[in-house]
């Protein structure tokens, strides 16, 4: 069971017109219900994050072809046509939310487009999907100070706590960005486990705080899904992702020298 490899698929927005900003990453209605039809005829079962995490580390059973269903950020989509479809085949999921981008009294307004508000995302928590933390503003994480830092995660999990009734347990990382301090920052704010992206399986020797997805976009085809869904040939299709992946990761490192250098001499 240790070796056992788990597609964790990363949905954002799914929206028959989405905007600009989230087009690339949102999938249409049409395709995400066909895309759970193809779990359910692969013969799949969704467990949600926690319960992936819990198997891993209590060394507990797995069903025979689990995968993960994730939603991002908090788009109006999931609660109008996600849930429904999810709901059809009995399937679970996760939804990271960013706290400051739900509608509401908490809402900062960086939302990049219709959001959820509480009342869906308590919708969505009594329909069997698992809400977890997504930060509260969504930065890039590995980016900001301590002090910011702390704020988005105990701020994130604080109004969830408040708006459920219940502490979340699970996070995703803004952009799929983090480093050894934003991680271990993770665990100290009491979360469990926590996801990236990196576009490969995940596996349990990746640890519980830096388990992989695979983005699922809206140029996603019925054959690549299939092809995600299975670990086939995950790496020549997230080729140039993992190519800018680490260019951009050479810039941020840069940015963080520089920081601290500048910081230095304050």
């Amino acid at each position: 069971m240790s070796g056992q490899a788990v597609p964790i698929l990363m949905y954002h927005s799914v929206a028959t017109a989405p905007n600009e900003a989230t087009h690339a990453l949102s999938v249409a209605p049409e395709a995400f219900a066909e895309q759970m039809a193809q779990l359910a005829d692969l013969g799949c079962t969704p467990v949600t994050t926690t319960e992936l995490a819990r198997s891993w580390r209590e060394g507990g059973p797995l069903p025979e072809r689990p995968v993960l269903i994730t939603f991002d950020d908090g788009y109006e989509g999931v609660h109008r046509h996600a849930l429904p479809v999810l709901a059809e085949h009995g399937f679970v999921s996760t939804l990271f939310v960013s706290t400051g981008w739900i509608r509401g009294a908490h809402d900062t307004g960086g939302g990049l487009d219709t959001m959820l508000d509480w009342d869906q995302v308590r919708d969505l928590a009594g329909g069997g999907v698992e809400i977890g933390g997504h930060s509260h503003t969504h930065p890039q994480l590995d980016q900001v100070d301590d002090d910011a830092l702390w704020f988005e995660l105990l701020r994130c999990k604080e109004i969830v706590t408040d708006e459920l009734g219940s502490v979340p347990v699970s996070f995703a990382y803004p952009y799929g960005y983090s480093s050894r301090r934003v991680r271990r920052r993770v665990r100290e704010a009491g979360y469990r486990q926590s996801l990236a992206v990196g576009n490969g399986l995940a596996r349990r020797r990746q640890g519980p705080y830096a388990l992989q997805r695979v983005t699922v976009r809206r140029g996603t085809g019925a054959e690549e899904f299939e092809r995600l869904v299975q670990g086939r040939a995950i790496a020549l299709n997230f080729a140039r992702d993992r190519a800018l992946t680490k260019g951009y990761a050479v810039v941020r490192r840069a940015r963080q020298v520089r920081r601290k250098a500048i910081g230095s001499r304050v």
